[in-house]
């Protein structure tokens, strides 16, 4: 027999963007299911990088989805681009007011689950969704399996599909659209994670002819690093000696504090917008819309602002019966991440180096670092987009 559920929202993907959006529509007295392929200890788990923006932290704070980021969460107050030999910090609440918080997304993660788990959300882990049938009737139904294999059906007013970069609801919304909009980059990082307390007290973005260094931490005995290697890289080639040279490399005229490197691996660079964010009553956010570099550390804000946006269009839809606020949803979120996407495609390209690169091709790029550097307004800018612009609600 196939278990059929009933809710006014399915949200499918129990990440950050998934399980925010659950929390706040429940703040609104609307109900939702939250369905996930992965186990709690598989969510919580997933080790990534975790720079939040102003906006991202208040919005947690405010929620109530979580206090830890303020007390376990690190402030940073700038950043340092590293090139020529010399390091030039960007102040940000000199320049826009507005700092980041360190605080990694399995944290963020964790709080999340909790705070869910705490309010009886109906949290349905280790289901594996095949597909999303009928987006642009007026009940949209989840298909899939449960963790012990058996069948389910969610039928909800709307399924909103939070699922990630291989999203399977981003196929109900997109079947028959365009082309994806994608780039792919010809360098990708290889990062480790190392016992050692942090070489910098804030992160160093460093350029340098031997190609793009990022010095960053994760807590206060633990650092995570990247330099830029060739996407096919494998991550066990290279002895820790040989990482170690590779950092102190990209880096010249800083001290590198090492350790035992205990984690590593090679993150490939892709740009992607889906070419629709909704259809009917199913909607994407988060990776299953669009993902982004990492060099501008704007991929879980980016969705946390999505977040925003399906919240107050839903509310209005399934509270008020007001359409215009998810009608305008795609048009106002693609307005921010193309803006994210602008910012992330220009600091990446700003700081690495490509294999073509011609001596031209690297004066021009000193030139244009040290026109940001030497310009408050450049300076600005760049603080301005890093620590996020404000988190948009209003719809129409």
């Amino acid at each position: 027999m196939t278990e059929v559920a009933r809710t006014r929202v399915a949200i499918v993907g129990a990440g950050p963007a998934g399980l925010l959006l659950s929390h706040l529509l429940a703040a609104s007295g609307i109900e939702s299911i939250v369905v996930d392929r992965r186990t709690r200890e598989e969510i919580e788990g997933t080790i990534r990088a975790g720079i939040l923006e102003q906006g991202t932290v208040d919005l947690l704070v405010a929620s109530g989805a979580s206090t830890r980021v303020l007390t376990d969460g690190r402030r940073h107050d700038g950043i340092e681009l590293w090139f020529a030999g010399e390091g030039h910090r960007i102040d940000f609440p000199a320049l826009v007011g507005r700092s980041v918080w360190l605080y990694p997304q399995h944290e963020v993660l964790r709080d999340l689950v909790a705070a869910r788990l705490a309010a009886g959300q109906d949290l349905r882990l280790g289901a594996t969704v095949e597909r999303v049938d009928g987006a642009d009737s007026a009940r949209p139904r989840v298909i899939g399996t449960d963790a012990d294999g058996a069948p389910f059906e969610i039928e909800a007013d709307f399924v909103v599909g939070a699922d990630g970069s291989r999203s399977v609801v981003r196929t109900a919304v997109t079947e028959g659209t365009r082309g994806d909009l994608f780039r792919e980059y010809p360098f990708a990082w290889f990062g480790i994670l190392c016992e050692a307390p942090p070489s910098s007290e804030e992160l160093i973005y460093s350029n340098s002819p031997d190609g793009f260094a990022l010095i960053s931490q994760r807590s206060p005995t633990v650092q995570r690093m990247y330099f830029q290697c060739d996407p096919d890289t494998d991550p066990e080639a290279l002895s820790e000696a040989q990482i170690w040279d590779e950092l102190r490399k990209r880096v010249p005229g800083t001290s590198l504090v090492e350790g035992p490197v205990f984690q590593r691996d090679v993150l490939r660079f892709r740009s992607f917008v889906a070419p629709e964010l909704r259809r009917g009553r199913v909607a994407l956010m988060g990776d299953a819309a669009h993902t982004v570099p990492p060099t501008g550390a704007k991929g879980m804000n980016l969705a946390i602002a999505d977040v925003v946006l399906l919240h107050t269009a839903l509310t209005a839809l399934l509270l008020e019966d007001d359409e215009r606020g998810i009608d305008a949803y795609a048009e106002v979120a693609l307005r921010r991440i193309w803006k994210a996407q602008h910012f992330s495609w220009w600091m990446t390209t700003m700081l690495h180096s490509t294999p073509d690169a011609a001596d031209f091709d690297r004066r021009r790029q000193l030139g244009e670092l040290r026109s940001v550097v030497e310009s408050e307004a450049g300076r600005t800018y760049l603080a301005e987009a890093y620590t996020g612009w404000p988190l948009e609600s209003r719809l129409v």
